[in-house]
């Protein structure tokens, strides 16, 4: 592989993403697990700093806007300190692709990572809950919380679908691009704006709904906050009568799931091993 001064070219981080997708594929299981459980508390991490800045900002496009300022730290620890992220794991479709990895090795890779992502994610979502930190600004945090979550379980289908292949292919987008870059700086720039531009569009990602749905669930337990997310954010009760355990599965960590496997596997790995690999055999 021949590199540029400062970053790899194109056709390159497909020869990259290839190496990288044999390398993920083939990592001991206890190594996956431990890996994947990081990834959840990073993504978690974030999606804590982004309800925290958010949740008393009326206007939505400026509540939006900050929140995507913190969250591309999640990424950034991810790829940076070492992690395993469903989202991110995607792209050893491209590994698929050239015939290095096999679809048990894909599929069981993709599964694990996701089940690791979880547990991180409610790990966090329980200590935030325990140490009282849902009760910011009165208890206006953790009816934000609960708002957020209930409208999550609150798409169809076909929008919690198609805004996981939107979501993915920025994420897929700014993994694909921190390939490139040969420092953490460049790493650390090409991860930022994409994730940026995610957040401030609203799209769904899987990973972080899985912090945002528990922490939801655990603060409807409370009656405190689900009354508040009634009276003071015009929660109806339609709305919060949908978040659910079930329905967090069904209604959307299920269907934004698949999308994100769309927009990552399909529209970033394969569609870059195709242009670059595929039209060259």
């Amino acid at each position: 592989m021949t590199m540029g001064n400062n970053f790899l070219t194109p056709p390159e981080i497909v020869d990259f993403a290839e190496d990288a997708g044999v390398k993920k594929a083939s990592f001991p299981f206890e190594r996956t697990m431990l890996l994947s459980f990081m990834a959840g508390v990073f993504i978690a991490l974030a999606s804590v700093g982004s309800n925290i800045i958010s949740h008393n900002i009326e206007d939505i496009g400026l509540a939006k806007y900050l929140a995507g300022l913190i969250f591309p730290t999640g990424l950034i620890l991810v790829v940076v300190a070492g992690a395993e992220l469903f989202t991110g794991n995607n792209l050893i479709s491209v590994a698929l692709l050239a015939g290095k990895v096999k679809w048990s090795k894909y599929l069981g890779n993709l599964s694990l990572v996701w089940l690791g992502n979880l547990i991180g994610s409610v790990f966090i979502a329980l200590l935030i809950y325990m140490s009282g930190q849902l009760d910011y600004s009165e208890g206006l945090l953790g009816a934000y919380t609960i708002k957020v979550a209930s409208t999550k379980t609150s798409l169809s289908f076909t929008q919690a679908f198609t805004s996981g292949i939107l979501c993915n292919l920025l994420v897929c987008l700014a993994v694909w691009m921190s390939y490139a870059a040969k420092d953490i700086a460049g790493k650390v720039l090409a991860i930022f704006f994409p994730i940026w531009l995610f957040i401030a569009s609203g799209y769904e990602h899987s990973v972080a709904n899985m912090y945002y749905l528990s922490a939801g669930l655990m603060a409807k337990s409370s009656s405190s906050f689900a009354m508040k997310a009634a009276n003071e954010l015009e929660v109806s009760s339609d709305i919060l009568n949908n978040l659910s355990i079930m329905n967090a599965f069904t209604d959307n960590l299920i269907p934004v799931t698949l999308g994100n496997l769309v927009g990552g596997a399909l529209f970033i790995g394969a569609w870059y091993w195709w242009a670059y690999k595929r039209v060259t055999k």
